[in-house]
């Protein structure tokens, strides 16, 4: 696998794993689940697209068609990151509460048995600006120092 791949995986990886304690300082609990779930900060997508653009921008320069390709598919990825998939996950809180409301206007008992429903509609889905903003930001310095780690081989 190419050095490059490496790097980018890596940061996406690294940003997930970040969420974790992330989690922890806002809620006060440890959730090893959100390794593997999609949405939150720092946004592993754009850690991952950032790193990648900033690795081949080092390596190979801005003026090649490299980097163009990367940036380009990297401003797609954080665009759609916290445009459609964000505006998705906003449409499946509505859903959800939807859901809900008819269950309350049947006048069923509230024992929150949908929050707990695997039949909801998952609500994380995309990120807020500043998520992308802060794995951009992340994935940056982890192609540099992946970069400048090459360089001392």
């Amino acid at each position: 696998m190419n050095l490059a791949i490496k790097i980018a995986i890596s940061a996406m990886m690294l940003t997930q794993a970040l969420k974790i304690p992330i989690k922890f300082i806002q809620t006060g609990e440890w959730d090893v689940k959100m390794f593997f779930e999609t949405g939150g900060m720092p946004s592993s997508h754009s850690a991952g697209v950032s790193s990648l653009a900033t690795f081949i921008a080092m390596k190979r320069g801005v003026s090649t068609i490299d980097f163009a390709l990367s940036c380009i598919f990297g401003l797609i990825v954080m665009y759609d990151a916290q445009g459609v998939r964000r505006q998705t996950g906003e449409l499946s809180l509505a859903v959800n509460d939807i859901h809900e409301e008819v269950e309350r206007l049947q006048d069923k008992p509230d024992r929150h048995e949908y929050d707990q429903n695997e039949r909801r509609i998952k609500e994380r889905l995309g990120h807020q600006p500043e998520e992308v903003v802060g794995g951009a930001l992340l994935g940056m310095l982890i192609g540099a120092a992946g970069y400048a780690l090459s360089k001392k081989k």
